[in-house]
């Protein structure tokens, strides 16, 4: 019961992220179908271009080694193996590309409906698989119906081609028997290609509609309640707790650093307590003055306390600090219109460093 509500709940679109995290854990959409097709197509391009050269290459080899069967030497068990190897590279040259074709083709229709992956996830052991309660699920429920189906059409379809077929070659197959018995394989042959050929077209409309059937049922499975978004979504954006400790030591990083650069400014603008601003300047590397550190009440009287314990003069202006504060910003030059201001004070502060050295 709680299963049927839980898949009633379920009546949201999945998210790109659930949809992606399938995809990762092996989950995707795929046509049972689609490689049966490959194979069909596979078999009718090697009856049609493989086949009708091989055979008679293969044939003229075996024929030949009947017919001189005298000449190859079978002293001992030596002799006989080479014989053998000789017989079985014939027979892998007959074999190698009907294997290839057959293989590429199965290759081909998985990789055509999705990307190849390697997921150690679908290997791994799962106890459900094993369950005879899901497993009776599985066969009497949507899929296994959905399965019922497509084996009763295969059944059908094919069973009626190849009646129509062998109907229409009926009057061949009676006429070979009084005819040479070296073109009886050439006649089976073509009808089988006509067979696979019927089969092959019947099987494409099987194909698109499962294929169109997978993947609507593979999203329908991975449809998401409106708890589910919620959850994913509160997820994605973080624990507000974790989320405002991170913003804490990056604020305390930033201090740090701030802090660490005071010692290095050439002068600091301050309100008396509330303001503190550390300039930077130097006439040969910068094009204006650069804001190395600023704060306000208790990180302005620290700016303020590691400039003095440094020797960095402390300039009270309290407009100005006012202003550099709420417009500048750290390791950027200072607006435009404090130059000129900034600019007098530097020279002002140069001046007494002038004299007091004289």
């Amino acid at each position: 019961m709680s299963d049927d509500q839980d898949k009633d709940s379920k009546t949201e679109e999945p998210t790109e992220k659930k949809i992606q995290d399938a995809i990762e854990k092996g989950n995707t959409p795929t046509s049972k179908e689609a490689p049966v097709f490959a194979s069909f197509l596979a078999v009718l391009l090697i009856g049609s271009f493989v086949l009708s050269s091989s055979v008679s290459s293969l044939a003229a080899q075996l024929m030949q080694m009947i017919d001189k069967a005298g000449g190859y030497k079978l002293g001992n068990g030596a002799d006989a193996l080479l014989l053998s190897h000789a017989i079985s590279l014939e027979i892998g040259r007959f074999l190698a590309p009907i294997v290839t074709i057959i293989a590429l083709a199965g290759l081909t229709s998985a990789f055509m409906q999705n990307k190849p992956r390697l997921v150690l996830h679908r290997i791994k052991p799962d106890g459900s698989r094993l369950s005879p309660i899901k497993g009776w699920n599985r066969i009497f429920g949507a899929q296994g119906f959905v399965e019922f189906l497509k084996a009763v059409f295969k059944f059908s379809t094919v069973s009626a081609v190849a009646f129509l077929q062998f109907q229409a070659s009926q009057t061949g197959l009676v006429s070979a028997m009084f005819s040479d018995p070296s073109t009886l394989p050439e006649l089976i042959l073509q009808i089988s290609m006509k067979l696979v050929s019927g089969v092959c077209i019947v099987t494409i409309v099987l194909v698109a509609v499962d294929i169109a059937w997978s993947r609507s049922h593979w999203r329908k499975n991975l449809r998401m309640s409106k708890q589910d978004i919620k959850d994913e979504h509160k997820q994605a954006e973080g624990d507000p707790i974790v989320k405002a400790r991170q913003r804490s030591l990056a604020r305390d990083r930033a201090r740090n650093r701030m802090m660490s650069a005071v010692p290095k400014a050439t002068l600091v603008v301050a309100n008396p307590t509330h303001f503190a601003v550390a300039l930077r300047y130097d006439s040969d590397s910068m094009a204006a003055p650069v804001v190395v550190a600023k704060g306000q009440d208790l990180i302005a009287l620290k700016i303020r306390q590691i400039a003095e314990e440094n020797e960095i003069p402390v300039i009270e202006d309290r407009e100005l600090a006012r202003s550099l504060f709420a417009s500048a910003e750290i390791d950027r030059m200072i607006p435009a219109q404090f130059y000129r201001v900034v600019a007098e004070i530097i020279c002002y502060v140069y001046s007494r460093r002038v004299d007091a050295v004289v």
